[in-house]
């Protein structure tokens, strides 16, 4: 099963990072255009509000509660029942998300005003971030049928993975930043306001990405005529998992949110350089840690459904493994290199030298809940695909709500720096609770020769990050390089650390065999 599970990983992961490149030539094309200014704050402010119900509702809830559900019938009744259920499934998604985005379209002036209450008190005072609030209300109305295509994607992408296609659904998000870029490249010079091409880009994104799906869907014989369906017994499972779902699977989404609405009120750029910050760490939490969720969930819903108690446990044991590999080493690196990393890829055009500087401080902010974004990924599933949503929603809130305690603490002192590290906190205890519950409820505990792998993990990306830093020149020297010195020296820096990361666990004794699922087994 785990050269299975490792296979699907890393088509997953591949797929992944070709998408993830192209997000990051994506931000560096948006930096270029807008900077971290005034549009620059209301573009992202824009594409975040349908973005975080995208997470919530669309990949977020519905995929945790389709997902298992779905397994279940392919499980127990077959190909046809699957496809009476996705007709069923389709028609209600696809009724409720049409109603959710033209209230979105009609009433964008009021979330802007929810949303962005800095703004819009501004507006109310005809101050001079007035206009802010004003073409954020425009951008909502081009931004938030995103929603629409993108809901209707998660559904086919789901069904795709719990049949084992996993490259479609990975690769789909390219055709995202496909559109994005090319908006910013040839529609943008010809408005008087170039933030608007990229809302466009993200509408075209949407609708591409739906229409690339829709031939996979076909060939695998799941594309189905969508019929009303509220009160069918397996769309009312689904939608009983996914309301408590719709809070609890997204608390990081929730919390990325609340720091917009507390981030209006701070300096102008404050949202544009959090929002950098965040975009690079997506970088490896998609490529390691959601990934390998995609990958887990199908797996674990089925062992849980034929009652494979040790194969559960078993499975994810391995899934931490895995990204505990990549997220720690990930997580230094981006810590010691933030400066040299952002500079490499934003500074040019309107993004300046004092913007480099502040989007390094909440990078290395961020990163320090790396690892917990990652775990979260891999422990949610284990109580979504046991249909248990309350546990991970309980947990949600009390991580929602240190959050806020810690915003309230660190913003004061720290300003948009104390809003990245609130959010790397709550995101370490909530990892923290939803891996207790496991344990508690018998589900799952994290075998000693893993505690000791993880153990020698954490000591290899140390000696990996005092290397680095060591060998790292001044922030007065990588000003002085040009742009292709600057790409030389990174890639260099970040070779060393892969060897010397690597070569670091081979002393300590890891092995290939520590990813093998029997090995695992035996350990426990």
């Amino acid at each position: 099963m785990s050269g299975k599970l490792l296979r699907s990983g890393l088509i997953v992961s591949a797929m992944t990072l070709i998408s993830r490149v192209l997000g990051l030539v994506r931000d560096v094309v948006v930096a270029n255009f807008v900077g971290a200014g005034a549009a620059a704050d209301v573009f992202f402010f824009a594409n975040r509000i349908p973005n975080f119900l995208r997470r919530l509702f669309a990949e977020g809830a519905f995929s945790q509660a389709f997902v298992p559900v779905l397994s279940e019938v392919k499980a127990h009744h077959g190909d046809d029942a699957v496809r009476e259920l996705v007709a069923k499934v389709a028609g209600t998604l696809g009724v409720i998300v049409t109603l959710v985005t033209l209230f979105g379209v009609i009433a964008s002036p009021v979330i802007a005003m929810l949303f962005g209450m800095g703004w819009f008190v501004e507006w109310l005072n005809d101050g001079p971030d007035a206009h802010k609030f004003e073409l954020a209300s425009l951008m909502l109305k081009i931004t938030f049928p995103y929603l629409w295509f993108i809901s209707l994607v998660a559904l086919s992408g789901a069904l795709l993975n719990t049949y084992n296609r996993f490259a479609v659904a990975a690769f789909t998000p390219v055709f995202l930043n496909i559109a994005i870029i090319g908006s910013a490249l040839y529609l943008a010079p010809q408005l008087s306001e170039p933030a608007m091409a990229l809302a466009w880009g993200v509408f075209i994104g949407g609708l591409v990405q739906l229409l690339f799906q829709l031939p996979f869907l076909a060939k695998a014989g799941l594309l189905v005529m969508p019929k009303w369906g509220w009160r069918d017994p397996g769309v009312k499972k689904i939608r009983t998992l996914m309301l408590p779902a719709l809070f609890g699977v997204s608390v990081s989404q929730i919390n990325l949110l609340l720091d917009t609405v507390i981030a209006s009120f701070l300096l102008t750029g404050a949202v544009s350089w959090l929002y950098y910050s965040d975009r690079l760490i997506e970088f490896p939490l998609g490529l390691f840690g959601i990934a390998i969720a995609t990958v887990i969930l199908p797996n674990l819903s089925r062992h849980h459904a034929t009652s494979s108690a040790a194969k559960f446990s078993q499975t994810l044991d391995w899934a931490i493994r895995f990204v505990a590999m990549f997220g720690l080493p990930a997580m230094a690196a981006l810590i010691v290199l933030a400066q040299p990393i952002i500079m490499l890829l934003f500074m040019r055009g309107e993004f300046s030298q004092q913007d480099v500087m502040m989007v390094s401080y909440s990078l290395m902010a961020y990163a320090t809940g790396l690892l917990s974004f990652m775990l979260i990924k891999v422990l949610a599933p284990g109580f979504y695909a046991r249909q248990d949503i309350k546990t991970p929603v309980r947990i949600g809130i009390i991580a929602m709500v240190a959050n806020m305690a810690f915003n309230l603490m660190l913003a004061p002192w720290l300003s948009y720096v104390g809003l990245a590290l609130a959010t790397a906190m709550s995101a370490s205890l909530n990892a923290f609770l939803l891996y207790r519950g496991l344990a508690l409820a018998g589900v799952f505990h994290f075998s000693k020769s893993s505690w000791l792998f993880l153990a020698k993990i954490a000591l290899a990306s140390i000696v990996m990050a005092g290397g680095l830093f060591w060998l790292s020149p001044p922030f007065s020297l990588w000003l002085a390089l040009d742009f292709w010195s600057q790409a030389g020296r990174l890639a260099l820096l970040c070779a060393l650390g892969i060897v010397s990361y690597f070569v670091m666990l081979w002393l300590l004794g890891v092995r290939l065999s520590h990813f093998r699922v029997q090995t695992v087994a035996e350990s426990n």
